[in-house]
């Protein structure tokens, strides 16, 4: 969607010299040309002008956690408010307290002729599908939603406005698993995870076992799920520290916290232990939760604002993909433990990315 730019005439006037010898003529004075009318300004995008085709308006609609969760939903969001800052776009976020508000939330920015709604998380992809039949003009972008074909009968029909953002979180999960297999000196390590009813977290949570067998076959795991429903799975960093000191009592010294902000609970009880690291995910969480810094030493990323930001400039452009769209994943930097990781061990981490993504190695997630 193209922004048009006004362009302001300016006065020109100007000015003769009197003459420095006595008795000249003294100069009419100048005539200012009148200046063409200059075209009126178009009003300040907000939520009333959305359907004005020179107005990008993108919404976000968070699943059950908020907004500042320090991982999945501000992942997300930071790729809605890089469409602000590159494109111009105006955006707005509505976050969900109860599952049964997903298609009124969608809908309190379709009514409104918003150009891209995102939604986020897997519990809203039949929400979000939904919805899109009925505003086939707005395009939508599904956070770790897959995009299955529809069958009618003989015929086989996608919904085109739609587009799943998903990731290979087995191999994030992998690469996570395969660090915490060499750092740890206890052969114990664990995982806080959300619910098991999302396949991201259950992803997650495969690939870093794997990874961690793939070092050490005889390496103790300790893998807890949250056991409450997909309502507060993600939203309690008190049941999450609980199950965290509870690994570590029995002797993990590394722990991988993957599940919004339960998993975040679970990595600041690590940074309360000496000699224990924790790993975060989603994004590079020692942005996001500076109180796990004593612990962090590196997250398990879904690059989800490069993909989010991606999806709307594509729909900008005209050129939106339905169907599904994967982004990419991989570890973040080590901050200040760069040191403490020996280089084989940072060798030993860059042949296993070279062989997951020629295919060599496999997580073996889904087989």
């Amino acid at each position: 969607m193209k922004k048009f730019y006004l362009v302001f005439a300016v006065f020109a006037i100007a000015a003769l010299a009197l003459s420095a010898c006595g008795g000249a003529p003294e100069p009419e004075a100048p005539v200012a040309e009148e200046a063409p009318a200059a075209e009126e300004a178009p009003a300040a995008a907000s939520d009333d002008n959305c359907a004005d085709e020179a107005v990008l308006c993108v919404g976000l609609v968070t699943d059950v956690g908020e907004i500042d969760d320090k991982s999945f939903n501000q992942s997300a969001w930071e790729g809605v408010e890089q469409a602000l800052e590159e494109l111009g776009a105006f955006t707005k976020y509505v976050e969900t307290k109860d599952a049964k508000d997903y298609a009124a939330n969608i809908g309190l920015f379709a009514e409104k002729d918003y150009d891209v709604i995102v939604t986020v998380g897997f519990a809203m992809g039949t929400a979000t599908v939904e919805e899109a039949v009925k505003y086939p003009e707005i395009d939508f972008i599904g956070v770790d939603q897959f995009q299955a074909w529809e069958f009618d009968g003989d015929d086989s029909t996608n919904v085109a406005n739609v587009a799943g953002l998903l990731f290979p979180e087995d191999k994030a999960g992998f690469m996570a698993g395969a660090l915490a297999a060499q750092m740890s000196e206890t052969g114990t390590i664990a995982a806080v995870l959300g619910t098991d009813l999302v396949p991201p977290v259950v992803a997650f949570k495969e690939g870093f076992e794997a990874g961690a067998r793939y070092i050490n076959p005889d390496i103790n795991l300790i893998s807890t799920y949250h056991p409450g429903g997909m309502d507060v799975a993600f939203v309690d960093p008190e049941w999450g520290a609980t199950t965290s000191k509870q690994a570590i009592d029995q002797g993990a010294d590394v722990v991988f916290g993957a599940g919004g902000k339960t998993g975040n609970g679970a990595l600041i009880e690590v940074a309360s232990h000496e000699g224990v690291y924790c790993i975060g995910v989603d994004s590079d969480q020692w942005e996001t939760v500076p109180e796990a810094h004593p612990c962090l030493i590196t997250s398990a990323m879904k690059l989800i604002t490069p993909g989010v930001f991606n999806l709307i400039s594509a729909s900008n452009a005209g050129e939106f993909p339905g169907g599904n769209y994967f982004g990419t994943t991989g570890l973040a930097p080590f901050h200040d433990f760069d040191a403490s990781v020996p280089q084989e061990v940072k060798d030993k981490l860059a042949e296993i990315d070279a062989g997951l993504l020629d295919g060599s190695i496999s997580t073996g997630y889904g087989q």
